[in-house]
Protein backbone atom coordinates (compact mmCIF):
# COMPACT_ATOMS: atom_id res chain seq x y z
CA UNK A 1 0.00 0.00 0.00
CA UNK A 2 1.19 3.46 -0.84
CA UNK A 3 1.02 6.33 1.31
CA UNK A 4 0.93 10.01 -0.52
CA UNK A 5 0.49 13.54 -0.25
CA UNK A 6 -1.73 15.85 -2.15
CA UNK A 7 -2.42 19.49 -2.27
CA UNK A 8 -6.02 20.77 -2.83
CA UNK A 9 -7.60 23.73 -1.51
CA UNK A 10 -4.49 25.32 -0.56
CA UNK A 11 -4.14 22.54 2.13
CA UNK A 12 -2.24 19.40 2.04
CA UNK A 13 -3.63 15.66 3.05
CA UNK A 14 -1.87 12.90 3.92
CA UNK A 15 -3.54 10.12 2.21
CA UNK A 16 -3.86 6.35 1.19
CA UNK A 17 -6.20 4.00 -0.90
CA UNK A 18 -9.68 3.69 0.65
CA UNK A 19 -9.31 6.90 2.64
CA UNK A 20 -12.06 9.07 2.74
CA UNK A 21 -12.17 12.81 3.82
CA UNK A 22 -12.99 16.62 3.63
CA UNK A 23 -12.05 18.82 1.32
CA UNK A 24 -12.07 22.08 0.08
CA UNK A 25 -15.00 22.27 -2.24
CA UNK A 26 -14.40 20.71 -5.67
CA UNK A 27 -16.98 21.16 -8.82
CA UNK A 28 -19.24 17.96 -9.35
CA UNK A 29 -21.72 15.78 -8.25
CA UNK A 30 -22.49 12.73 -6.13
CA UNK A 31 -21.21 10.03 -7.61
CA UNK A 32 -18.46 11.59 -9.88
CA UNK A 33 -14.91 10.44 -10.34
CA UNK A 34 -12.22 13.40 -9.89
CA UNK A 35 -8.55 13.39 -10.39
CA UNK A 36 -6.15 14.88 -8.29
CA UNK A 37 -2.86 15.58 -10.03
CA UNK A 38 -0.88 17.90 -7.61
CA UNK A 39 0.89 14.71 -5.35
CA UNK A 40 3.92 16.38 -3.24
CA UNK A 41 5.14 12.58 -1.99
CA UNK A 42 4.63 9.03 -3.04
CA UNK A 43 5.86 6.42 -0.47
CA UNK A 44 5.59 2.61 0.28
CA UNK A 45 4.53 2.20 3.99
CA UNK A 46 7.96 1.63 5.55
CA UNK A 47 9.46 4.82 3.73
CA UNK A 48 11.82 3.07 1.78
CA UNK A 49 10.27 3.97 -1.78
CA UNK A 50 10.20 7.71 -1.39
CA UNK A 51 9.46 9.56 -4.78
CA UNK A 52 9.67 13.42 -4.07
CA UNK A 53 7.72 16.00 -6.67
CA UNK A 54 9.51 19.74 -7.64
CA UNK A 55 7.31 20.66 -6.23
CA UNK A 56 4.71 17.83 -8.55
CA UNK A 57 5.22 14.48 -9.38
CA UNK A 58 4.80 14.28 -13.09
CA UNK A 59 2.61 11.83 -14.91
CA UNK A 60 1.25 10.51 -11.09
CA UNK A 61 -2.46 11.01 -10.97
CA UNK A 62 -4.84 9.65 -7.51
CA UNK A 63 -8.30 8.78 -8.42
CA UNK A 64 -11.44 9.87 -6.40
CA UNK A 65 -15.03 9.93 -5.96
CA UNK A 66 -17.10 12.35 -4.46
CA UNK A 67 -18.87 11.16 -1.84
CA UNK A 68 -20.81 14.17 -1.03
CA UNK A 69 -21.25 17.88 -1.19
CA UNK A 70 -22.24 19.66 2.04
CA UNK A 71 -21.88 22.64 4.62
CA UNK A 72 -19.84 22.34 7.64
CA UNK A 73 -21.01 23.59 11.06
CA UNK A 74 -21.91 26.94 12.00
CA UNK A 75 -19.33 29.24 12.64
CA UNK A 76 -20.30 31.96 14.97
CA UNK A 77 -17.90 35.66 14.69
CA UNK A 78 -18.29 37.96 17.13
CA UNK A 79 -16.57 41.57 17.24
CA UNK A 80 -16.83 44.15 20.30
CA UNK A 81 -15.49 47.34 21.34
CA UNK A 82 -15.95 48.31 25.11
CA UNK A 83 -17.60 51.73 25.87
CA UNK A 84 -18.54 52.68 22.03
CA UNK A 85 -21.71 50.22 21.88
CA UNK A 86 -20.13 48.49 19.14
CA UNK A 87 -21.12 44.98 18.39
CA UNK A 88 -21.17 42.92 15.40
CA UNK A 89 -22.60 39.13 14.65
CA UNK A 90 -21.58 37.22 11.91
CA UNK A 91 -22.00 33.48 10.80
CA UNK A 92 -20.43 31.46 8.82
CA UNK A 93 -20.76 27.51 6.77
CA UNK A 94 -17.82 26.44 4.94
CA UNK A 95 -18.39 24.37 1.80
CA UNK A 96 -16.88 21.15 1.66
CA UNK A 97 -16.58 17.92 -0.65
CA UNK A 98 -16.31 14.47 1.34
CA UNK A 99 -14.36 12.09 -1.36
CA UNK A 100 -13.30 8.66 -1.30
CA UNK A 101 -9.62 7.77 -2.23
CA UNK A 102 -9.19 5.35 -5.11
CA UNK A 103 -6.19 3.84 -6.79
CA UNK A 104 -2.70 5.95 -6.90
CA UNK A 105 -1.55 5.83 -11.08
CA UNK A 106 2.19 6.09 -10.72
Amino acid sequence: MTISIIKTGGKQYKIKEGDILKVEKIKGENGDKIEFDKILLISDEKGEDIKIGQPYLKGTKIKAEILEQGKGKKIVILKYKAKTRYRKKQGHRQLYTKVKIGKIVE
